[in-house]
């Protein structure tokens, strides 16, 4: 059975060190297997609406963008979606939300069913989100920064009409290294606080975090959304972090200089992507704070899930239309 680990994986310094993605299969048109079959020799899936699966957990940041991407460009009828429980056990991410506890399409109980169905042998941390193959069982990837380009890239003839261009070729060389900084300081960045089990690791990494999201501020404060008027892969990326601050980050993380209700721009900015269609009804801050709270014993070892903050902030005018 692979192993569910909930403490973090920590270098010799002290800083948190994430785990590589252990499967990184691509869906494309240009896959040459079989019909019905599995990867071609490159690794490539044969693009199919119907065939795959999204699985999720929605207190999951790197998933919920997966989420969100899905949705925006209409993939939602193409790529199903299943879910599993925000508290996780020794065996890792549970169907525990599905009737009698297995996913209704694959017929599993745990995420960890699939990944071992595809390496027997695999050892590591369960993650999500994973694409799975529905006719196969076997995990596609779990590679999260390559899934969602590919949502816009590859899976292009299934896109919605008017469906928003998230990676625009014109904006990709900006938008990588713009995403990358954003990736490393922030998004990974609050887990490189909370993680840190050294004085001058977590220093470092709350230093990275706050000069990231004052130039974050100091570019919104001229444009709407970060490459402009437009709304990209990078904001959907920012986003899910963002969404988190307060109820997770802030206190459960020690990213405590400033709550992001205390950041003007960024709050307004994130409230008009929460008011946007296709982000905010995506977010469950009830799931967010029990996962959090609940499964990170190391941090919290009381497993008490506060009852604030106040939400209501969320739905009010941001000013930024």
């Amino acid at each position: 059975m692979a192993r569910a680990q909930f403490s973090a994986e920590t270098a010799g310094s002290g800083a948190f060190v994430r785990q590589p993605n252990r499967f990184t299969g691509r869906v494309t048109p240009h896959s040459t297997s079989p019909e019905g079959g599995g990867p071609d020799d490159q690794g490539r899936w044969p693009l199919e609406a119907g065939r795959y699966r999204l699985i999720w957990c929605r207190a999951c940041p790197w998933a919920h963008r997966a989420r969100i991407v899905r949705g925006l460009l209409g993939l939602d009828e193409v790529i199903s979606l299943g879910t599993v429980d925000p508290i996780r056990d020794e065996r890792g991410w549970r169907f525990s939300l599905d009737q009698d506890g297995f996913d209704p399409v694959l017929g599993i109980g745990f995420l960890s069913d699939a990944y071992l169905a595809t390496d027997a042998d695999y050892t590591g941390r369960v993650t999500v989100p994973a694409l799975v193959d529905t006719l196969t069982g076997q995990v596609v990837t779990n590679d999260y920064p390559q899934l969602t380009l590919d949502f816009s890239t590859e899976w292009r003839r299934f896109h919605k009409p008017g469906a928003p261009d998230l990676y625009p070729v014109e904006l990709r060389p900006e938008l990588d290294t713009l995403m990358a900084d954003i990736h490393r300081d922030v998004n990974n960045g609050v887990y490189r606080c909370g993680f840190a089990t050294s004085q001058e690791a977590y220093d470092e990494a709350y230093t990275a975090l706050f000069a990231r999201l004052d130039a974050l501020s100091e570019r919104l404060a001229g444009r709407r959304y970060l490459m402009g008027e437009q709304i990209t892969e990078a904001d959907v990326r920012l986003f899910t972090t963002l969404v988190r601050f307060d109820v997770a980050y802030h206190g459960h993380f020690k990213c405590n200089r400033q709550k992001l209700t205390e950041m003007p721009v960024l709050w307004a900015y994130a409230r008009d992507l929460f008011q946007t269609p296709g982000f905010g009804e995506t977010v469950d801050f009830d799931h967010i704070k029990r996962h959090y709270y609940a499964t990170h014993e190391m941090i919290n070892p009381s497993r008490i899930v506060p009852l604030g903050p106040h939400l209501s902030g969320w739905t009010t005018p941001h000013g930024r239309d």
